[in-house]
């Protein structure tokens, strides 16, 4: 006989006694058979086991009860003739049907389950004020309460349940500038329901052990050394989920190390028509420049999570240079050293119009919230501006028509976290005209809007299953209103709600690819009270979806108005039928309830993702110092062609991001094995005004595209007019060709990995990306002190910045007429008039050309900007701008508006006059307006300070806008200029020519360019939509 002990492991030790305190009950134990097969062969005795036994001995209860006795497991006290009523209810005072009622003991115990109405009794819960009940709903935060002390024995509580939802990050850790032996506060704010209770901190992707750092939401650094450089970043946990905040850089440098690079980086601004400069063969001046990043400056006293002074890398040194011109000298401010100074403080502004989708007509007076709170209130034609909170990260706004016309839309509106506005136009859904349904009957409404194509799902009502927000079911007529966004329809992608993200069990953010999202509202017949509706199905058509991994990781999703993110509703199940007498097809089934949200989304997790770099220049030269900020580069991505196991042409993202001062990378969705897998539609806008791609046709041309061969190719690039000369020329289209890691020419843009965001963000401007550009206008625009109105943090306090307060932005312009048979160049030279700092001192030049009145041959007119009087930067004490009027050519001033006389005869001094070919005058103090020709608008901004007075200007009032110049309303000046003859070339048209001439013989800037400075060119016959 085989000896099988050998085969067996030792016997384990027997379990606890199962049995209560002095009840019998059953020990076990086991043992494991060792062989590898033949189990039967060798181990053929038993491995497991029980015998009888008694329970612990019991203790005594010590347990006493002020009211009623203790119960059996001396665990809670008991009153049988108490009974407690209880009603639970949800956020919007709909019943808590099936919500789960514990006592909390030892171990929670199940006591009852919510009815159908919310409604729960407790018979024997004593009122003595020291029992707690917790109450559990499925996706609801759990509520606790405690019995409140009564003499009563019929007691009645009320509970509402909050929804649960994972943690949002307010506020990440803020970047900071330390020397080694200093201190440091990182601090990161998280809110949610349930609340967060759980923080832990990361050093460059790795846990900072809590026991030794003693950290909660705060994290405290002391005695800093070189090796703690680096990014920091929080995750928010609790019951409900994670989120992670956004890294923060904390650099330490040595105790005498110094702050900032003192060598300024190369920065070229671009001169006056007449000024040529042999030197350089081209119409460039290099001034130099300080990148404006965080530094060590004055320490505080304590630990704070916010400085309260901040620190930045600035212009610590300038000095004077004469540039020669035709026939004069412009002085100029160039930067020789750098220096460790206060930032310059900024607000963050976003502006647009919210139109509808269909038409574009206007949502007048809607109402813009932030979270719950409303904050500001579209105009009569759709107009919004909203100030942004310092510490915002993500800006999430919902409109709200308060005529029900459109569907409430909620925004993740990109705006430039250095301060300035950022200008978004709003696109909202106009609501279905609502259809009647009989509550008793089950009722199925299409999710689809193409005529053409089956629709994509239908959602399937059964009879009875509407409800008033008590619980009460409704029976009769429902007015019910069904609007779907159907992403087979290219046009309705920047309709898109939120940005179609979800955070995900660790925190991290992952985007959606949309099959479609629906907007629901249901009401009874008169349209006065909204229903509720429970146990609604979804069916989505599986042969719309023709990426198979998508039909498993298909999932229902609502929209949390308040973060922007979309949450988990539910999942979909496989199952075969034959609807509507058609043939039998494959549905996705998913469960859904319609109470408190109304928006829902039937999406899947993407995680093929990519970035792609875009920069925007203001013109085709495509120079480091033109880049402009502030532009908003959105992409739409489409489905793959037919081919790919794909669907027909769709869209199934849209992403927007705001250039910064190094371009703008944007998140898309892409595919390493096949370059057609996915496409992206690229565009840009600024202002309203949208920008213009570069060129694929006749044949392409990497150099100026920005995109080097092969490259090129494999990405199939293609402008809007490729194919057809007469179609917009301001997007492109690319295959989002993930970049080859055996391929070098493919690892240097314009497609990064999603991995490699650093490397995208930071890359230098010789790596390859696409580009926009303005449509260069006839406007020059010249500083003494070099300022880059996109990048507010450029500003130089000097007595001759054109804006002398970085906050308060004041743009005048002044309104001229030209009686004559060509469109005319005018310049405006502007010189310290009264200021003993600043007097006979330039402080910058404006160039414009007329523009031809449409109903007049021989007219045409000029806004022409000039610099403001008041205050200097020092705010001291004011100055009267000298400035000069001078058309080109043969000119003779006619007129000057009799209100604008009066007022500077009025307002001494009074400027000298001798020359009919110009006009000279000290600059008004006062704003005036359209009756003196002179138009001022102050704002945070200066671009936008511009543009609403070139609107005023063009239009001849004071607070109109128009995009035509309006020539004989509200003029300032008149001038009659002869013809000019057919040598004499438009300084514009030189300028233009020479530029383009010298581009390859112009002075390299350094590779390590980060922000642009200098004039900034704008088009003439544009102006705002305010």
């Amino acid at each position: 006989l085989q000896d099988s002990k050998r085969f067996l492991s030792p016997w384990s030790k027997w379990s606890e006694c199962s049995g209560k305190c002095g009840q019998t009950g059953v020990q076990k134990r086991t043992r494991s058979c060792l062989a590898e097969r033949l189990w039967g062969a060798h181990c053929n005795e038993v491995t497991e086991e029980g015998r009888l036994c008694i329970g612990h001995v019991c203790s005594a209860c010590n347990l006493t009860c002020t009211m009623g006795r203790v119960n059996a497991d001396c665990d809670a006290c008991m009153c049988e003739d108490a009974t407690l009523h209880g009603k639970v209810s949800l956020e919007d005072g709909s019943p808590a049907a099936e919500a789960r009622v514990y006592l909390q003991a030892k171990k929670l115990k199940l006591l009852t389950t919510a009815d159908s109405g919310g409604m729960f009794r407790i018979p024997g819960v004593c009122p003595d004020g020291k029992n707690t009940l917790k109450i559990k709903k499925a996706k609801y935060v759990t509520a606790t309460v405690t019995v409140p002390q009564s003499n009563k024995r019929n007691l009645a509580i009320q509970v509402q349940l909050e929804r649960s939802g994972k943690p949002y990050i307010l506020k990440s850790p803020d970047d900071k500038a330390r020397r080694v032996g200093q201190s440091v506060s990182l601090c990161c704010n998280a809110v949610g329901s349930p609340a967060p209770d759980r923080y832990l901190w990361y050093h460059n992707g790795s846990l900072l052990d809590p026991s030794i750092y003693k950290y909660k939401n705060n994290l405290i650094l002391k005695n800093l050394n070189r090796g703690q450089s680096g990014e920091y970043f929080c995750k928010a946990s609790s019951d409900g989920g994670s989120a992670k905040s956004q890294s923060a850089k904390l650099s330490v440098i040595g105790r005498h190390e110094a702050a900032c690079n003192p060598q300024p980086q190369s920065h070229l601004i671009q001169l006056p028509h007449d000024c040529f400069q042999k030197t350089t063969n081209s119409f460039y001046y290099d001034v130099g420049k300080c990148p404006a990043k965080i530094c060590a400056g004055k320490p505080d006293k304590g630990l704070r999570c916010k400085d309260n002074t901040s620190y930045c890398c600035g212009v610590s040194k300038m000095e004077t240079r004469e540039i020669s011109c035709d026939g004069y000298t412009l002085p100029t401010k160039v930067a020789v050293e750098c220096g460790c100074k206060k930032c310059t403080e900024t607000r963050k502004t976003v502006r647009g119009r919210a139109i509808a989708a269909d038409n574009g007509e206007p949502l007048r007076f809607g109402h813009i919230y932030m979270g719950n709170k409303r904050v500001s209130m579209t105009g009569y034609k759709g107009t919004f501006s909203v100030h942004i909170p310092a510490d915002t990260e993500r800006l999430v706004l919902t409109f709200v028509d308060r005529l029900q016309k459109f569907v409430n839309t909620t925004k993740v509106l990109p705006f430039n976290e250095k301060g300035g506005a950022v200008f978004h136009e709003i696109k909202l859904l106009r609501k279905k005209a609502p259809v009647t349904l009989e509550s008793s009957e089950t009722n199925v409404i299409s999710l689809g809007e193409m005529e053409e194509d089956d629709p994509i799902a239908e959602l399937e009502i059964p009879p009875y299953a509407f409800y008033r927000k008590n619980g009460e079911v409704y029976t009769g007529k429902v007015k019910a209103s069904v609007t779907f966004l159907d992403p087979r329809n290219i046009s309705t992608a920047d309709v898109t709600q939120s940005d179609l993200n979800f955070v995900d069990e660790e925190g991290d953010v992952f985007p959606l690819r949309t099959y479609g999202m629906f907007s629901v509202d249901f009401t009874d017949e008169l349209g006065t009270e909204s229903l509720n509706a429970g146990e609604v199905k979804v069916h989505l058509d599986t042969a719309q979806v023709k990426m198979p991994e998508h039909l498993e990781e298909m999932k229902l999703w609502s929209l949390n108005p308040e973060t922007g993110l979309w949450e988990e509703e539910g999942d979909f199940s496989l199952e075969k039928s034959r609807r509507h007498k058609r043939e039998e097809r494959t549905f996705l089934v998913g469960n859904m309830e319609i109470k408190e949200r109304r928006l829902f989304n039937l999406d899947v997790p993407e995680n093929r993702r990519c970035y792609i770099k875009v920069r925007a220049y203001r013109s085709e030269r495509f120079l480091p110092s033109e880049q402009i900020q502030g532009v908003v580069i959105s992409v739409i991505n489409t489905e793959p062609e037919p081919g790919f196991s794909s669907n027909p042409r769709a869209w199934g993202r849209f992403d927007s991001v705001v250039t910064g001062p190094n371009g703008a990378c944007v998140p898309a969705f892409c595919d390493e094995q096949n370059p057609e897998a996915y496409a992206a539609y690229i565009l840009a806008s600024m202002g309203g005004e949208e920008l213009e791609a570069v060129s694929s046709a006749p044949k392409l041309n990497p150099n100026v595209i920005g995109v080097p061969q092969p490259y090129l190719n494999k990405l199939n690039y293609r402008r809007t007019d490729h194919e057809d000369p007469s179609t917009k020329k301001t997007a492109f289209s690319i295959n989002m060709a993930k970049p080859s890691p055996n391929s070098p020419e493919e690892n240097n843009g314009p497609i990064y990995a999603y991995e490699n965001l650093k490397e995208c963000e930071e890359a230098p401007y010789s790596a390859a990306h696409f580009r926009f550009y303005r449509i260069e206008g006839d406007r020059y625009d010249y500083n003494t002190v070099p300022f880059n109105e996109d990048d507010l943090m450029s500003w130089t306090d000097d007595y001759l910045a054109w804006w002398p307060k970085p906050m308060e932005f004041r743009a005048c312009y002044i309104k001229v007429k030209i009686n004559g048979p060509q469109e005319v160049n005018i310049r405006s030279r502007n010189m310290g008039g009264t200021h003993p700092r600043t007097i006979g001192k330039l402080y910058g030049i404006r160039d414009v050309r007329s523009i031809r009145a449409t109903d007049q041959p021989n007219v045409s007119a000029a806004c022409l900007e000039f610099k403001c009087s008041g205050m200097l930067y020092d705010q001291d004490r004011v100055d009267r701008t000298l400035v000069k009027v001078i058309p080109q050519g043969s000119c003779r001033r006619e007129s000057v508006n009799s209100m604008l006389h009066e007022y500077l005869v009025n307002h001494l001094p009074m400027a000298t006059n001798n020359d009919s070919s110009e006009y000279t005058m000290l600059a008004p103090l006062d704003p005036l307006g359209h009756n003196y020709g002179i138009y001022t608008v102050t704002d945070q901004d200066p671009r936008i300070a511009k543009e609403i007075a070139l609107g005023r200007c063009f239009d001849g009032t004071s607070d109109g806008t128009s995009r035509t110049m309006k020539s004989d309303i509200g003029v300032a000046l008149t001038f009659t200029c002869s013809e000019r003859s057919a040598a004499e070339q438009s300084i514009f048209q030189s300028q233009r020519n020479s530029g383009q001439q010298s581009l390859l013989d112009l002075p390299r800037e350094s590779p390590a360019y980060r922000r642009p400075q200098g004039s900034r060119r704008m088009r003439a016959r544009r102006s705002p939509t305010y």
